[in-house]
């Protein structure tokens, strides 16, 4: 609940903090000071730019770019036959009913009809999909279900075959696949809402707002819902350019005849890298930084939806918050970071300026997050301790100005838990992407394990692997210690 009272307090508390340093404080740390100051300029430049943009996105370029494409589009003479692409494993009963439900009554709704493929694991999902799909009233509806049983081989495994079992109906460049994960509810009206879209040759994929429904969790449940008002907002920006910068694996929704190209299966199913220290790396996770970045390559604009939402029923993965935090951070920033040096390696000119720059920045927050705190820590051991309390200050009143902008974009206010839930995803944040990003290698999804396996020629290149991934990690953070010792004064 959000009380005046706690904001009240928040602020009270932030004043106090910073009223109270006395008046040599401030000059003892005057190098920090400057240091934080303008990264400070940098990255809330940054994310004024993107507020800006956002803003124009949603309030007058995406109306117009909407009312052109449904324009532009027929539904009774050419409608689009939509593909639905599930997979199921390891979930929950009663979230497979509700997903499945939604994904039912959008096929009822698709103007040329739909079908189906449900790609499982377990028998027992089977015959619960089957179920559902029989109590529907799917008699002359033009609507197919095609269950498929596969091993447990992974998700990759399962989207190809099933993209195959597609590819063999012959879609048209009208037609469209929507990729569902299967804890992820669709709108009833997604196939009205996207097929206008894809009247566009140019537009290969689009992505759409996501909610989500966490119960128990009251700490994970704020965290999410922070996540998905800043993906809004950056997700909005990105939509100017018409570039995403992810397709997300939840829910999204693909051209029909590009995603059943055997070069884009093939991506999807074995997506790797070669990387100079750690060798070739097979992508376990991430399938939807594949997706992305085959039609980035291809040339093919993305584009975002900001009308229209997906209802995600998450769980928390470990018992403790911090934990499940991290855990998640790991496979998202991983996928994130796989993918980030090829799409820079792209020429800036072909995939827009932009969307160039914003990649780049996802490497350059990683060192410019942790400068600020690491400047801190050390100006108050070797320099002077009221930095502290004058840090706090700082970090409390920005980032609640942050919160406020963002709450523009779901309206409604916010609670007093995202100032701290932002800070604690900026730093805990950064520091999980500056580990990951010297170990490309390791993989894992929540409901499955993956990695290298093998005998002992394998574990002893694991063990070189991780120690040449620790040395050069502890090498980048020493440079980086080493830069602001420099350039605080502190030497």
């Amino acid at each position: 609940m959000i009380t005046v009272a706690q904001h009240a307090a928040y602020l009270a508390v932030c004043a106090m903090l910073a009223f109270s340093l006395p008046h040599s404080a401030l000059g003892n740390a005057q190098g920090v000071l400057v240091v934080i100051g303008v990264i400070g300029i940098w990255r809330y430049g940054w994310a004024t730019t993107n507020f800006l943009r956002a803003a124009l996105f949603l309030n007058v370029v995406y109306p117009r770019r909407r009312a052109r494409a449904e324009g532009a589009y027929n539904a009774r003479t050419h409608p689009a036959h939509a593909y639905f692409l599930t997979t199921s494993y390891k979930i929950e009963a009663e979230t497979t009913r509700r997903v499945y439900r939604s994904i039912f009554q959008a096929a009822l709704n698709s103007p040329g009809g739909a079908t189906i493929v449900a790609s499982v694991v377990e028998t027992a999902d089977a015959r619960l999909i089957q179920r559902i799909f029989d109590t529907m009233p799917m008699a002359g509806s033009g609507v197919t279900l095609i269950l498929d049983q596969i091993p447990g081989t992974g998700k990759r495994d399962a989207l190809a075959r099933s993209l195959r079992l597609i590819s063999r109906q012959s879609p048209s460049r009208r037609d469209v696949v929507i990729f569902v994960d299967g804890d992820s509810c669709v709108p009833e009206d997604i196939v009205a809402r996207t097929a206008p879209f894809f009247t566009d040759p140019r537009v290969g994929a689009l992505t759409t707002d996501e909610r989500v429904e966490i119960a128990n969790a009251p700490m994970f449940r704020d965290w999410f819902a922070l996540r998905f008002t800043q993906r809004q907002m950056m997700m909005s920006s990105m939509g100017l350019s018409e570039r995403v910068l992810t397709l997300t694996g939840r829910m999204s929704v693909f051209r029909a005849d590009l995603a059943t190209t055997p070069d884009f299966i093939r991506l999807i199913q074995h997506d790797f890298i070669e990387h100079w220290r750690l060798g070739r790396v097979d992508f376990l996770t991430g399938d939807d930084k594949s997706t992305w970045f085959w039609l980035l390559r291809a040339g093919y604009r993305m584009v975002y939806l900001p009308d229209v939402a997906s209802v995600s029923m998450e769980t928390q993965p470990r018992p403790g918050f911090v934990d499940s935090a991290v855990t998640l951070m790991i496979r998202w920033f991983g996928n994130m970071l796989r993918t980030n040096g090829r799409a820079l390696a792209l020429p800036a000119r072909d995939i827009g300026y932009f969307t160039w720059w914003s990649l780049m920045d996802q490497r350059l927050a990683i060192w410019t997050t942790l400068a600020g705190p690491i400047g801190v820590l050390l100006t108050a051991l070797f320099i002077e301790p009221w930095v502290l309390p004058a840090y706090a200050a700082w970090v409390m009143f920005t980032r609640y100005v942050f919160c406020a902008v963002l709450s523009l974009f779901r309206g409604g206010g916010f609670p007093i838990t995202y100032p701290f839930l932002l800070y604690f995803g900026q730093i805990v944040g950064a520091s999980v992407k500056s580990y990951v990003l010297f170990r490309l290698d390791r993989q894992r999804w929540t409901r499955q394990s993956g990695g290298r396996s093998g005998g002992f020629a394998t574990a002893i290149g694991a063990r070189m692997r991780g120690a040449s991934s620790l040395f050069a990690h502890c090498l980048a953070l020493g440079w980086l210690t080493f830069g602001i010792f420099f350039l605080t004064g502190i030497l």
